[in-house]
């Protein structure tokens, strides 16, 4: 699974995390749990880990429906959605670098909004992946220590 290359807004981030990828994808990938370490997740539900399962969930004022369209445990998980006219494509990826997992990230938008707004709102996107990714480093970095 691939961003949409072409969208006016693309933000890439990646980070380090003391953690397996099996710890790194358990988080991830129960959604139902997200509000337990990211701050920015109000609430979500869980689907069934495959592909075309629809998952809901709320992060800050948006309430979005998302589909996954990558399940390759546990190294991609990724899911597209639409918010406020806009459509999202986000692809995780985790890989294992001796002890630790590099945990890659990266989202596209498309829609009007975008196309109006991109400098704006490819700062705000890069500003929430760094959030989450912070978020769950120290999540996994706490369990595994645990």
């Amino acid at each position: 699974m691939h961003i949409n290359e072409s969208a006016p807004v693309i933000a890439r981030r990646e980070l380090e995390v003391a953690a397996s990828p099996e710890l790194v994808w358990d988080l991830l990938s129960r959604m139902d749990r997200w509000s337990d370490w990211n701050p920015a997740v109000k609430t979500a539900s869980q689907p069934v880990l495959q592909e075309g399962a629809v998952f809901r969930w709320r992060a800050g004022p948006a309430a979005l429906t998302s589909t996954l369209g990558q399940v390759e445990r546990p190294r991609v998980l990724g899911w597209t959605g639409t918010s406020m006219g806009m459509k999202a494509v986000h692809v995780w990826r985790l890989e294992a670098v001796g002890q630790q997992t590099l945990a890659r990230t990266e989202e596209s938008w498309s829609g009007t909004l975008p196309r109006l707004l991109p400098g704006v709102l490819r700062r705000s996107l890069r500003k929430t992946l760094d959030s989450w990714l912070h978020h769950l480093k120290i999540e996994a970095e706490t369990r595994a220590a645990g």
